[in-house]
Order: structure tokens, then sequence, then C-alpha cells
């Protein structure tokens, strides 16, 4: 019995054991819920994560090498030993090989589609509903809270329907890049907001704003898709013949409850606010305007009603809706191209 030869290769099998826990750990540590992210760290965290199924496959190959040569030098205990660490170095291996984001947030991989009359939706329910080429589709916030994204084909435009519930950010884009359609995979998270991977490239886009901050494409940005966020009831009203997205079966139970606005607002807050004097989870609804933005109190608009203002010199006007909840906004110019001013007139709006 060679008692050296046994114990070198149970340290070669207990650092293979190791390392592919390690490229896991890092990742999950950086990358969680309700902490800031440093973007040196997530950049760091997300380039382990992509090297880590290479790097766990070459500690397997040299695991099995220790177990050879330290099968036949060791006695009972140091075979149990060496077996024990290339279970734990498959068990590391097999988990840098999985998105633990969609095993907690699985993905609606073959979305279908109904009538409104068909959907389970409740008036009040909010969606977010696209228009594209005569055809239009509607995303309940509850259905989309749970997937975060979903891959579709609305007026024969391949779109992104991507929500974050955290900081309660609706957004479209077009999958379409460089003659490629990506396709789009729930990837994480930084600071508060959602990221998406697409499997085509493996490059990491921020949700909130269609940038790539990681991957072959970085720096690129995706095409904003135009959508809206109402109720069911506003939009089954302005489009009869919609389609809505139906619930997914398998997962309909871990779809976000009525009150999940209420949920999230007991949340930790990662980003600090107190300089502007707004809560942390007071709902804003930004306007960006030739990369200059404004944001506006959700509760300030609906009081009001209707709001004119100026973004990057270009007059808008937010408008709250028929069911006093949804609203819209919209660039207020006439026909000459000079900025126009809007007041309520009893239920409708009129330019002043």
């Amino acid at each position: 019995m060679d008692r050296t030869g046994a114990k070198n290769a149970i340290w070669i099998a207990t650092l293979c054991a190791l390392v592919p826990l390690v490229c896991l750990a890092i990742p999950l540590y950086v990358i969680r819920p309700f902490v800031p992210q440093n973007a040196h760290a997530l950049a760091v965290a997300l380039e382990v994560r992509r090297i880590a199924p290479i790097i766990s496959a070459l500690c397997v190959a040299l695991a099995l090498c220790a177990i050879l040569w330290g099968w036949t030098r060791g006695g009972r205990r140091a075979k149990a030993g060496l077996s024990l660490l290339f279970l734990i170095t498959l068990a590391g291996v097999w988990g840098t090989r999985i998105n633990i984001f969609e095993k907690m947030f699985h993905p609606y991989d073959a979305p279908a589609f109904a009538q409104a009359s068909d959907v389970p939706v409740d008036a009040d329910d909010m969606v977010l509903a696209v228009g594209i080429r005569g055809e239009t589709h509607a995303y309940p916030i509850r259905t989309m809270g749970y997937h975060h994204v979903v891959n579709d084909i609305v007026g024969n435009v391949p779109i992104a329907v991507t929500y974050c519930t955290l900081c309660h950010a609706g957004l479209v884009w077009n999958r379409n890049m460089d003659g490629r359609t990506l396709h789009f995979r729930l990837a994480g998270i930084n600071n508060g907001n959602a990221l998406v991977r697409d499997e085509q490239t493996g490059t990491i886009w921020q949700q909130s704003t269609g940038e790539a901050i990681f991957g072959p494409l970085k720096g690129r940005y995706l095409d904003v898709v135009h959508s809206d966020e109402l109720t069911f009831a506003q939009w089954r009203a302005e489009q009869p013949r919609g389609l809505v997205l139906k619930p997914d079966p398998a997962y309909v139970d871990d779809y976000d409850p009525k009150d999940w606005e209420k949920h999230i607002a007991l949340t930790h807050v990662v980003i600090d606010t107190s300089a502007s004097g707004i809560e942390p989870h007071r709902l804003m609804l930004g306007v960006s305007v030739a990369w200059q933005s404004k944001a506006y109190p959700m509760d300030a608009i609906l009081r009001a009603g209707v709001i004119d203002d100026t973004v990057a010199g270009t007059p808008i006007l937010l408008l709250v809706g028929p069911d006093g909840v949804s609203v819209r906004v919209f660039a207020a110019r006439g026909a000459n191209s000079g900025a126009m001013t809007f007041v309520r007139d009893g239920g409708a709006v009129r330019d002043a």
C-alpha cells in the first residue's frame, strides 16, 4: 500500500471538488437580489459563470486521473474518500451548467395565446400590450412577473417581452440584430433590475435599458418596441380582437398574487434615493427623448390627469386613461409642428 500516493490522490481530488463549487459560489454570491452590485465584481462573476463549465469539465478529468492513481495505492477508507470527492465534483459540475434563476422563475418556452374572453384575467389587472402591423398581444403582468421573459412574434416581428417586478419595469425589445434572431433567457439581477442573456451569443443585457453589459455584443443596444401598460379592461375595450397570453399550466400556482405590489413594497431597495427626497418604493414613470430623461411620480400623474411638459426640447403630454389608472405619453406637436397645451374638459381632453 502506497500511503503517500493515496494521500496525494486525495489532495488532488479535493482540489477538483472545491474548484467547481467556488465557480458556482462566486456568481451566486455577487448576482443575488436585494444587495447592490459593483460593476467590477459583476463583470468578474459573469466571467466566472461563463468559463465555469470548461473549468469544471477539466476538474472531472483530473479527478478521474487522481482516482485511477490512488485506487490501487490506498485502502478502503481512501477509496471511499475518493469516491465521495468525485461525487462532490460531479455535483459542482452540474451546478455550473444550470441557470439557477430559471430554476426559480421557469421560462415560458412555448407561449400560448387565446381570445380575451378565454383567459382568466381580472378587469383591473395590468397588462403589457404590443401592437404591430395590425396584430395585438397582451401579456398579463402577474404572468410576466414570474416568467420575466417571453419570446414572441407579433406582426412577423420577433420580440422579447420583459418585466421586472422589483422595479416595475415592463419593456419590449426587437429580437433581430445583425441578421440574427436572438432568443432571450433570464440571467440574473443587477442593482434591482433583471438581466437577460441571449442564447446565440451569450451576451448579457440590462432589462431596463436594452444595453449589452457583458459578452461579445457589449456596448450594443436592443431596439425598443412600443408597448403600453394598461388595465386589461381598457386594453380589451381598445382591442376587442386582440390575443392574450395564457397562463402556463405548469406554473400558474407560482404566479404573483393580486396584491403583489404590496409585497414588493416591503423588499429592500439597493439604490439610495435619500438625496432626491423621494421614497425608494415610490412608482415613477420615466420619459426619455434624445438621451435626456425625466421621471414623474405616478401618484402625481394620476391626480393631475393631464401633464404638459418638455423633454430635450420636445413638448410631451402625459395623459391618464378613462380607467383612471393607465398612463400614456404623447409628443404634443400639432400639424404645423408647434407645441400644444392640453387641459381636461369634463371626461375628455382638448388642446388649449
